[in-house]
């Protein structure tokens, strides 16, 4: 079973090291997106980086509507990948998604993480009186409907808005790519899974020490929604990077790394 999971995820080891950190990729994402990030762990930490099934590299046949139907799916990826790897007590890096997914997992196993690294979290993308999620319900709508009618021109639109960066074009243009990369019914799903879950009632739960990692302007997960899940987990710390845009991680993997070493050190 271990060994179909680690090819079903198409799950990747590398470096050294006794603490195992665990980088999960977001929505319209695969583990590529650590490229850049990873080699400055390798050396201290052992680093594993996976696809989520329907994702990169995965075994697309394991995909399935009703499991991944809610985040419940992906967060038994996360689970089933640690339990293959037989780890506890890692270190976790999740982006946007991947944070609640990740979330979740530890309200489940509180055992399997020592820390949490959220990279641009949101427990829910849509407003509400009280609550800016950064986005209305029609847009949602409209956004899902443009990815059934014309994927690529949904990816098209979407990258720059999420990368932002307007003077680095080249990061808008490999985002696009990354993102038509993907099967358009099942990145439809996971987007509709992934804008339309409200977590906001399971941030309390967690008892993991947890780095909140928000840029200057993130048009995907505005600054109210970092610090909305700051003031929701206990203990958790919100660091206000110089980055913009939704992926520091692509665009600026210097500060990036900078304060998940900072935090992890501590």
């Amino acid at each position: 079973m271990g060994i179909n999971i680690l090819k079903r995820n198409n799950v990747q080891v590398t470096g050294q090291g006794e603490k195992t950190i665990v980088f999960g990729h977001g929505f319209g994402c695969d583990q590529q997106v650590w490229n850049n990030t990873i080699t400055a762990f390798e050396k201290d930490y052992r680093v594993v980086t996976f696809d989520y099934v329907g994702a990169g590299s995965s075994d697309k046949k394991a995909y399935s509507k009703e499991r991944y139907s809610t985040l419940d799916g992906y967060k038994q990826d996360l689970v089933e990948v640690c339990d293959s790897l037989e780890i506890e007590g890692v270190l976790f890096v999740g982006h946007s998604v991947s944070s609640m997914i990740g979330m979740l997992a530890s309200i489940e196993r509180p055992e399997l993480m020592e820390k949490m690294i959220m990279i641009g979290p949101s427990p829910y993308y849509m407003n509400e009186p009280g609550y800016n999620g950064g986005f209305e319900r029609a847009d949602i709508d409209e956004l899902l409907d443009m990815m059934e009618t014309n994927y690529m021109e949904w990816a098209k639109y979407l990258a720059p808005v999420v990368m932002q960066n307007e003077e680095r074009p080249e990061l808008a243009a490999d985002f696009e790519h990354l993102l038509c990369s993907n099967d358009p019914m099942i990145a439809r799903q996971f987007a509709e899974v992934t804008f339309t879950t409200d977590l906001r009632d399971q941030l309390e739960k967690v008892a993991v020490p947890t780095l909140i990692l928000q840029t200057k302007f993130d048009a995907i997960a505005p600054a109210e929604v970092g610090q909305y899940v700051h003031d929701h987990i206990q203990g958790s710390r919100l660091v206000v990077m110089e980055a913009v845009g939704h992926n520091p991680h692509l665009s600026d993997s210097g500060e990036t790394v900078k304060h998940i070493k900072a935090y992890l050190a501590e």
